[in-house]
């Protein structure tokens, strides 16, 4: 009886903690994979939801570092080099950041691993000594929001590209 009442409060606790033990997290965790001959391309991200709230240029900053997503830092992962607006990404596993603007982003790949997104101040954990890669890309207004922050590639025109977008917001990073 003892263990049994030992467990029973540990999940009350953890209930209690983290909002219950059933329910949706509020920026569940997604991978995104990507597979065409030999190539395989990989993102991990947590996805925030609108929820009736100002994104960009409130909720994320403007022209300030963002983990590009919540909780966790974003990685992407490419088993082979990329050419990305005529920059070279070698083969391997990044962490993804993004500066958004109001009418380009920055999109940075730094190879370092973060254990989190951010640290305990709510500042990006980034080292910008380890990114490699850092292009601008403009936006792309949507005349329709999209809820819940969503990255993908598309290859629907045999023009392969990574594509993030949230609210009103969506920038779209050629490969090749």
């Amino acid at each position: 009886m003892l263990i049994l009442a030992v467990v029973a409060f540990g999940l009350f606790v953890y209930s209690y903690t983290n909002g219950g033990i059933f329910s949706k997290p509020l920026s569940p965790k997604d991978t995104v994979e990507f597979k065409l001959n030999d190539l395989e391309l990989e993102v991990f991200y947590n996805r925030p939801s609108k929820r009736e709230r100002d994104i960009f240029g409130a909720l994320v900053a403007y022209n300030k570092v963002w983990r590009t997503g919540a909780n966790e830092a974003t990685t992407f992962k490419t088993n082979k080099p990329l050419n990305i607006l005529g920059n070279s990404l070698n083969a391997g596993k990044y962490t993804l950041w993004t500066i958004p603007g109001e009418h380009t982003w920055h999109v940075i790949f730094n190879s370092k691993q973060y254990p989190w997104g951010v640290n305990e101040a709510m500042e990006p954990m980034r080292l910008p000594e380890f990114d490699v890669l850092y292009v601008e890309i403009p936006i792309i207004e949507l005349q329709n929001p999209v809820e819940q922050f969503t990255i993908a590639f598309d290859n629907s025109t045999d023009n392969l590209s990574l594509t993030m977008a949230w609210d009103t917001t969506k920038i779209v990073v050629p490969l090749k």
